[in-house]
């Protein structure tokens, strides 16, 4: 369709025309008769991947997911013997969101509080 609006183009036709021809906005036709003009064939090339590219990866992301399941570190648990200890007391005895991030970067992921809060609401995880 991009290759057929520099045709009508060059014969003679207007932008008005053009987009109703091809049944599209005429925003949508001088876009590409611009980023022709400017860059010739090449400019016709879908650019693709303009949009940011992900700081972590999916099986780090499946890593963050993951500790959610986990026991937090800090949290009481009954010993063999009747006594109660946690793996780290100084640790959260509930997973957090600052919890989530300070366990995943401690794992070698660097992620902030706010990436986890969108990791775990994209995956449905509470």
């Amino acid at each position: 369709m991009r290759a057929r609006m520099i045709e009508l183009s060059w014969s003679g036709l207007r932008v008005p025309a053009i987009a109703v021809e091809l049944g599209c906005s005429q925003k949508t036709v001088r876009c590409w008769l611009h980023r022709f003009n400017r860059s010739g064939l090449q400019g016709l090339d879908d650019l693709g991947g303009q949009g940011r590219k992900r700081r972590i990866t999916e099986e780090e992301r499946s890593r963050i997911i993951s500790l959610v399941k986990t026991v937090p570190p800090g949290r009481l648990r009954w010993e063999p013997v009747g006594e109660l200890w946690a793996f780290d007391e100084s640790g959260p005895a509930e997973w957090t969101l600052d919890a989530l991030a300070a366990a995943a970067r401690a794992e070698g992921i660097e992620v902030g509080r706010s990436q986890v809060r969108r990791i775990l609401l994209a995956e449905g995880v509470r």
